[in-house]
């Protein structure tokens, strides 16, 4: 993904100034809903950097063992819904978003519900209630 283009995330700014310091590790999101979009992006962007960003900002209680990207899947776009807590000095937060998608050319959404921790290490991901459409 070019530098320059805008952050799939949605946040209008550039996504090497937005979601890719995160993907690095050059930067920790601030809030639950920070890290929901970086993670979000992750998943557009792809490969095995975002795959090893989205597994290392998986609390370690719910994180699955690997995890592997839907080829015939594609993102198009991200709303965020509502936000309940999480920010940065919050302990946890909820973020409820849909998420926009093709897959094989036919469009979907993704409505979830997700739950977040911080600790010291940072806002992580636990779990969310999701309905696929």
């Amino acid at each position: 993904m070019s530098t320059t283009k805008a952050c799939p995330c949605g946040s209008s700014k550039a996504y090497d100034v937005c979601c890719r310091p995160f993907h690095r590790g050059a930067a920790t999101p601030a809030t639950a809903e920070e890290l929901m979009r970086s993670r979000y992006s992750a998943f557009v962007v792809g490969g095995p950097d975002s795959a090893t960003y989205l597994l290392a900002t998986w609390h370690p209680a719910t994180r699955p063992e690997s995890l592997d990207f839907d080829d015939a899947l594609r993102w198009t776009g991200l709303e965020v819904l509502a936000t309940e807590a999480g920010g940065p000095t919050d302990r946890r937060g909820v973020v409820e978003f849909r998420a926009h998608y093709l897959r094989d050319g036919v469009p979907g959404n993704l409505h979830e519900t997700s739950r977040f921790r911080r600790d010291n290490e940072g806002w992580q991901y636990v779990r969310g209630r999701a309905v696929w459409s």
